[in-house]
């Protein structure tokens, strides 16, 4: 007896009729009509199942903090940075747990099942650190938090940062982070890089910077951070966050960095929501969308992934942590509407990063965990256009969120009629 059946789902790689059966929390079978039972099933009823969503980018430790202590009256990255600066001394253990917590249930309901957060490590009472971690063992049933060491202040141009950075690994952080841009120096911050990177070859950890995240096209800390991956044997382990520089960088010089990138096995991560808001603020017109190369990075066989980047903090007043509406402004800053290209930004919020975050099992392969996400639309094209309800939300086997399918009714003189917004349906 199987635990659970997805009977007629529809797959990202455009199979339908597909029944999934689930063993032990995880998928035992996927095949057309299976002749099987189960002490659940679920009629899929030919919606789109897809893995979950991968948040690859994200600070839960300032989610949910909007208007504390004053708004973003201009908007900018910088303001916020100063805001984030003067919220650090009242921030307390249970606050930041409380809205990371709300946070989390918030992904679970929209299906994002895996997260990798930046916490800031720039105050030495790592109160953000040890919330967190705290976090990441209460919602671990339901998501794999993955928490990067991030010094916010620079780990060089703040006093005790380094030294900050590795008590929280000591504690349990898995990923080390860098902002090397954000050093005083452009010298500073190539530094900072090689002391990151080599302590993470000494200790076995990922590392994952926020890099040339700045409109100056002479920004190089993506290049560094490349090589110090090479030398260092950390290929597959590294990350380069944002990018965004490279939207300003020459074409020749670009036509360089991509290939060694791609050499180095480098990960790359846009956040389409934030990354358009806050860069190009210093131009008129022409006007920088302010997003990395993605397309390009993909052809030259970068593995892209997106994050969410904020949700409602000193820089981003809005969001509801859906990374559907991530991909949705990705493909069309991007411009990536060709039929294939679409299927690559739903790959950005799903496979993409999971490999960026080194998840085991996951996918949509006999073998893999059962984690699951069922969506009111029948393909990728219909789940980017909609960004739909999440019908069912499965972990391990178990459904742990769902929303009831959503129908809208227009009130007509012959009488009310449903609105279905599904093509040809």
């Amino acid at each position: 007896m199987l635990d659970l059946i997805v009977r007629n789902a529809s797959l990202p790689d455009g199979r339908t009729g597909m029944d999934i059966a689930v063993r032990n929390g995880r998928i035992d079978a996927l095949d057309r009509a299976m002749d099987a039972a189960a002490d659940r099933e679920i009629d899929a009823a030919g919606y789109l199942v897809s893995p979950p969503f991968v948040d690859s980018h994200f600070h839960m430790d300032a989610a949910l903090s909007y208007g504390l202590p004053r708004v973003n009256r201009s908007g900018t990255l910088l303001e916020g940075i100063a805001l984030w600066g003067e919220l650090k001394p009242s921030l307390t253990v249970e606050a930041i747990r409380d809205r990371a917590e709300k946070l989390c249930r918030w992904a679970i309901a929209r299906g994002t099942l895996a997260i990798r957060s930046h916490v800031d490590v720039c105050d030495r009472r790592l109160l953000a650190v040890e919330a967190l971690l705290a976090v990441r063992e209460r919602f671990r049933p339901y998501i794999d938090l993955q928490l990067v060491a991030f010094p916010q202040d620079g780990v060089l141009r703040s006093p005790g940062a380094m030294e900050n950075l590795k008590r929280a690994l000591d504690m349990g952080v898995d990923v080390i982070g860098g902002i090397p841009h954000f050093e005083r120096t452009m010298g500073q911050g190539a530094e900072s890089v090689r002391l990151l990177c080599e302590l993470a070859a000494d200790r076995g950890l990922m590392v994952d910077m926020h890099c040339d995240e700045s409109d100056d096209p002479w920004s190089r800390h993506i290049e560094t951070l490349t090589f110090h991956t090479q030398r260092l044997g950390l290929e597959g382990r590294v990350t380069g966050s944002h990018l965004t520089s490279m939207h300003s960088m020459d074409n020749y010089y670009v036509s360089k960095l991509l290939p060694l990138m791609a050499e180095a096995h480098i990960h790359a991560v846009a956040n389409p929501l934030i990354n358009i808001t806050l860069q190009g603020r210093h131009d008129t017109y022409p006007k920088r969308r302010g997003m990395t190369r993605v397309k390009e990075l993909m052809a030259a066989g970068v593995n892209v992934a997106f994050g969410h980047d904020c949700v409602m903090d000193p820089w981003y007043s809005f969001g509801s942590h859906d990374m559907l509406e991530v991909a949705h402004m990705g493909l069309h800053v991007a411009q990536m509407t060709g039929t294939d290209q679409i299927r690559q930004m739903f790959d950005a919020v799903t496979v993409n990063g999971a490999r960026a975050l080194g998840l085991e099992g996951y996918g949509l392969e006999r073998g893999c965990r059962a984690d699951l996400v069922i969506l009111q639309a029948r393909s990728v094209h219909e789940a980017l256009r909609l960004k739909p309800a999440r019908l069912h939300v499965i972990r391990g086997g178990r459904v742990v969120a769902g929303t009831p399918p959503v129908v809208s009714r227009v009130e007509l003189e012959d009488g009310p009629v449903e609105v279905d917004f599904l093509h040809n349906s």
